[in-house]
């Protein structure tokens, strides 16, 4: 209400004065540009030789035109205020209703109501306003959401590697479970807890763009050599052939080794838990305009459509039973899309249902060995 009756008072006295001013102005020129008609009228009457009737007549001129003046200026006078107070009464109500709604809007989203929207009253700055308001409290509801669901997922998640581990306790406790068998149970469960945690804390840090980058000229197809390198033994036995096409050399690329090799492993990982056996998994590289394409594709059994737009989302799963089943922990590539941004890329994903699925990413060329090339 304060700020309704500040706007009201300086619409108002804005107003009052410039009527005022007008007034003034009135009463000061208007007589002037009279005078100067009434002494030429004056003159030609008294060459007529009527100089007292016509010096009596400017006199009674000039009285009249100042009385009409200040008469009629005085008779509007009133109507001018009312019109004025109601312009300073409606444009002081509109700002402050805005004002008052976005004040109560904010004290119930600190207080948690992020579902909260606002009417847009105008289509001006205020509304614009309105609708600023209204896309926070949509962020903040999205937030808010996901931080739930983030809980219940790490609940979730912890949820099976803790009974485990009471199992065993359990099972220790009552003699009927040797201690080497029940060390190698709490130890494998201790490993799946500590990789969900140091996944998260790496998610953490990749959605807060805290990621300490060491960037550097490296050989696309060297990268890729070396991931396969790493991953041979696991494909091998699980009975998938991982394929590394040669093709020519290519510009290096800037980016973190260590870190490219994470999105690498991440992909191959996540590859391998979904082709089958006898399947194929291809490693490429390719240069497009200014960056390297690197991409992963399998022969797996391809991700529905529907789901292609979710799975760089923290704990989206497409199969959740599987996934959890196979030690996934759900962040993986999440973490990719993070990296590889980080390094200035772009992450997508490829698939038809039945035939399997390609993921790309792309890392800039190193311009300091580039130019011209």
């Amino acid at each position: 209400m304060r700020l309704f009756l500040k706007l009201f008072a300086s619409h108002l006295l804005v107003a009052l004065l410039a009527l005022l001013l007008l007034f003034l102005l009135a009463e000061a020129l208007a007589p002037r540009f009279y005078q100067g008609h009434v002494a030429h009228m004056y003159q030609a009457f008294a060459m007529m030789g009527g100089g007292v009737m016509a010096e009596a007549l400017r006199q009674d001129l000039e009285e009249g035109l100042r009385s009409t003046l200040t008469t009629a200026f005085l008779a509007a006078l009133p109507f001018a205020a009312l019109g004025a107070a109601l312009t300073a009464f409606f444009a002081s109500f509109r700002i402050a209703k805005t004002a008052r709604l976005l004040a109560e809007g904010s004290r119930k989203m600190a207080a948690g109501q992020y579902n909260l929207r606002l009417p847009l009253l105008e289509r001006d700055e205020l509304g614009e306003l309105a609708l600023a308001f209204n896309r926070l409290a949509e962020a903040l509801e999205q937030v808010e959401r996901k931080r739930v669901e983030l809980i219940g997922t790490v609940a979730h998640e912890l949820r099976t590697p803790l009974s485990a581990l009471q199992g065993y306790a359990e099972a220790l406790g009552d003699g009927v479970l040797e201690r080497e068998r029940a060390a190698e149970g709490i130890a494998r469960e201790v490993r799946a807890m500590r990789r969900l945690v140091e996944d998260l804390s790496l998610v953490s840090r990749v959605e807060a763009k805290a990621m300490e980058l060491h960037l550097e000229a490296l050989d696309p197809l060297a990268l890729l050599q070396e991931a396969a390198e790493r991953f041979q033994d696991a494909f091998q036995a699980k009975g998938v052939a991982l394929r590394l096409p040669s093709k020519g050399p290519l510009a290096p690329v800037l980016a973190d080794r260590e870190r490219v090799f994470q999105v690498l492993s991440n992909l191959l990982a996540n590859a391998l838990r979904h082709t089958p056996e006898g399947g194929e998994v291809r490693l490429l590289a390719e240069r497009k305009e200014k960056e390297v394409v690197f991409s992963v594709e399998d022969t797996g059994s391809g991700i529905p459509p529907e789901h292609l737009p979710h799975i760089f989302e923290r704990f989206y799963r497409v199969d959740p039973a599987r996934s959890r089943k196979e030690g996934g922990t759900g962040v993986g590539l999440t973490i990719a899309k993070g990296l590889v941004e980080a390094m200035g890329g772009r992450i997508w994903a490829e698939s038809q249902v039945g035939w399997g699925s390609a993921f790309r990413f792309t890392l800039p060329l190193y311009l300091g060995l580039t130019k011209g090339g």
